[in-house]
């Protein structure tokens, strides 16, 4: 690596020589940390009908999701390399349904108390809910998309506070 090493080393999961490791947060004080992320899919007006009324053919489809996106945070370290397994206190997850854009904004708060962010917890359960009401729905809307996955507000820990 060259020239790009000093860069690299100001980054938490790289060292000096620029090879990827896990951070070492065993000094850091255990605190109570907060991360809120939130995503959308959007459909056609008929598929959006469908998840509305709680008619798609496999069933609840926003409950599955709802689960699908509690297990994905709670198995974050095992999807992202470098994530530390984190005991995790609190994971809510809240839909919002908007008919004139036939979408549903997915909103996923993850805490914990401890030594380390829970922002990729929460990031990841918006994007698994969001892929799971995908796959719930794509037999009649294979054009659905997924977007705007984002870290929307994170708290505690030395860091400070974050708020989009």
């Amino acid at each position: 690596m060259t020239g790009s090493t000093s860069k690299l080393a100001k980054l938490s999961h790289f060292d000096s020589g620029g090879a990827a490791h896990m951070v070492d947060v065993g000094a850091k004080a255990a605190t109570h940390r907060v991360a809120v992320a939130s995503g959308r899919i959007r459909m056609r007006p008929a598929t959006f009908r469908l998840v509305a009324a709680g008619r798609a053919k496999k069933g609840d489809v926003l409950g599955i999701a709802r689960v699908a996106a509690i297990q994905a945070a709670k198995r974050t370290p095992e999807l992202i390399p470098l994530a530390h397994p984190i005991a995790l206190t609190r994971i809510s997850i809240d839909f919002s349904l908007d008919r004139k854009k036939s979408s549903v904004a997915l909103s996923a708060r993850v805490e914990c108390r401890g030594q380390t962010g829970v922002e990729m917890e929460a990031m990841t359960a918006a994007a698994i809910g969001l892929l799971t009401i995908y796959d719930m729905l794509k037999a009649v809307d294979r054009g659905m998309t997924l977007g705007q996955i984002r870290l929307e507000e994170k708290r505690g820990g030395k860091s400070g506070a974050f708020r989009r």
